[in-house]
């Protein structure tokens, strides 16, 4: 559950889209630059070429994000967080228990 929130927010920040795109529009603008020397044809398929190639270069630099970045932190907060949830749930039920038996023994 952590390594997912971790990695939502990751792909959310748009590191990722930013990358991608500039890599693209680098990519057009050398084959405008250089369009003498390359074929329509070859334009168009080294511009989706190199896009689908730091689309998979993206992906890994995730992988590697997710795998390197240390959670236990975030693990433990969580763990607190869910620890005192459960431990206020366990108190407001023993004080209706009290009450139940305060009002049990009035009658």
């Amino acid at each position: 559950m952590i390594v997912e929130k971790f990695s939502q927010n990751v792909i959310n920040s748009g590191v990722f889209r930013l990358y991608i795109a500039t890599g693209f529009f680098a990519t057009l603008i050398f084959f405008v630059v250089n369009a003498d020397l390359y074929t329509p044809l070859e334009m168009i398929f080294g511009i989706i070429g190199v896009t689908i190639i730091l689309k998979g270069v993206s992906n890994m630099m995730l992988s590697l994000i997710i795998l390197l970045f240390n959670l236990d932190n975030k693990r433990a907060e969580l763990d607190f967080k869910y620890n005192e949830e459960k431990i206020n749930a366990m108190m407001a039920e023993l004080g209706v228990q009290d009450a139940q038996t305060v009002g049990n023994q009035a009658n």
